[in-house]
């Protein structure tokens, strides 16, 4: 279709079902998306002029919900979808140019004929767009240009994983446009993990990137980083009664880079002492059976940090156990667990030198005293500034709501749900 049928089609309410099967059954919620969708559909036809076999398509955010940290030590995590998502309409353009207007940002423009990393490229956007075509073209396939407007409701700062949403959107048009959709979600997810690491110069792991295009809860187990083991669970978030908060502790966003360096540092001198690359690749038993000898030889924060690694890639399993029994009260239980042990022994949750600044601890605390022992919450993501994550009962959620802003800010609590669709054509959507 062109984009004036796809135009029309949004305006017919031809697309509500898909936006009501992607967001929500709410109509408030289809309306708005709605709009949304045509704002977006309206800016292509102002910048672009070609219009022939118009898309939309969409790629998530994403939230950790356990195994915080397991990941860089080949251990196993579970992860989710969320509702925020990034959004594009384009065409193909017939040239070897791309062309992507992303709102709030200047065009960015590749010529897909010209593909090897650029240093002056690194980390920028169009690193991304340049080494996920060069790796799908490393493939076999032929593809060409395109042109896009894209636009984004996922949070900046939120840890929710915006560069993984915009990693998938480009993997999932390029697949769409150019390979006939035979790219499954797992492998658009470590195409965007390549151009990460090669082109945009970032050693990510790859489990924002899973989430956002397999979609749901996913668990992914990181044995083998070349080829870790990803499920999804088919787990109905919405019959939970709870709602997932992401809530802002206001914490400054300075330079944190050594802090979350030290983790991985400490994890793999603790891997280091038995002649072992990753804590993964360590028996628990041998740990604690040495811990004399591993404080001396790595200190005694380090060894904490370690046995939260051992702790934490198992409740990530215990977790996804919990879902696919529908176990929702039993993944609560765990998922305070998780966040007590990233307090104590992972530690990420303020700056050791600045314990004046405790943003972090003071959110945790205040969820504590709102949900006392219903609910979980935790640090969310790699810690030390940054959010944390709630799952709130529906009969509290708008006093907690409300609460959580006049104690730290109005603003500070976004309420999410979990997404049951990963990157995606909108126009062709599933149950």
């Amino acid at each position: 279709m062109n984009i004036t049928e796809l135009k029309n089609m949004l305006l017919s309410n031809s697309l509500d079902t898909n936006l009501s099967l992607l967001y929500s059954h709410s109509p408030e919620t289809v309306s708005r998306q709605k709009d949304r969708y045509l704002k977006l559909v309206e800016l292509y036809e102002e910048i672009f002029s070609s219009t022939e076999n118009a898309g939309l398509f969409s790629a998530p955010g994403r939230t950790e919900l356990g195994g915080n940290h397991t990941d860089h030590q080949h251990g196993q995590v579970i992860a989710a979808a969320v509702n925020l998502d990034m959004i594009a309409c384009c065409c193909p353009n017939e040239s070897n140019i791309i062309r992507i207007k992303s709102e709030g940002f200047d065009m960015l423009q590749i010529d897909t004929d010209e593909l090897s990393p650029r240093p002056e490229e690194v980390n920028t956007s169009s690193a991304l767009v340049r080494g996920i075509y060069a790796r799908i073209a490393s493939m076999g396939y032929r593809i060409g240009g395109f042109d896009a407007c894209i636009t984004s409701d996922v949070l900046t700062g939120s840890g929710l994983s915006s560069s993984a949403a915009f990693e998938v959107l480009i993997g999932v048009i390029i697949n769409h446009l150019f390979c006939k959709g035979e790219i499954s979600p797992a492998e658009i997810a470590k195409i965007g993990q390549y151009a990460e690491n090669i082109y945009f110069g970032k050693p990510s792991g790859l489990m924002d990137q899973m989430a956002s295009s397999v979609g749901n809860i996913v668990e992914i187990d990181f044995k083998d980083i070349s080829s870790p083991i990803v499920s999804q669970i088919d787990f109905d978030f919405d019959s939970s009664g709870h709602a997932l908060c992401i809530i802002d502790s206001g914490a400054d966003h300075a330079d944190l880079t050594d802090e979350y360096a030290s983790i991985p540092c400490e994890m793999k001198k603790i891997a280091t002492f038995f002649s072992r690359d990753f804590l993964r690749e360590v028996s628990e038993d041998e740990f604690y059976s040495n811990i004399i000898k591993l404080r001396k030889y790595a200190g005694d924060r380090a060894v904490l940090r370690a046995s939260h690694f051992f702790a934490d890639t198992r409740r990530a399993s215990e977790q996804s156990l919990a879902l696919r029994r529908n176990d929702w009260e039993g993944f609560l239980e765990i998922s305070r667990e998780s966040g007590h042990s990233s307090f104590e022994y992972l530690q990420n949750v303020y700056v050791p030198s600045s314990p004046e600044i405790q943003d972090v601890s003071i959110a945790l605390a205040v969820c504590q005293h709102l949900l006392g022992k219903r609910g979980s919450f935790r640090v969310h993501g790699g810690g030390f500034a940054g959010t944390i994550q709630a799952f709130v009962p529906a009969d509290m959620l708008e006093h907690f709501s409300s609460s959580i802003e006049a104690f730290l800010g109005s603003g500070c609590c976004h309420i999410l749900s979990i997404r049951p669709f990963g990157g995606v054509n909108v126009l062709d959507i599933k149950k």
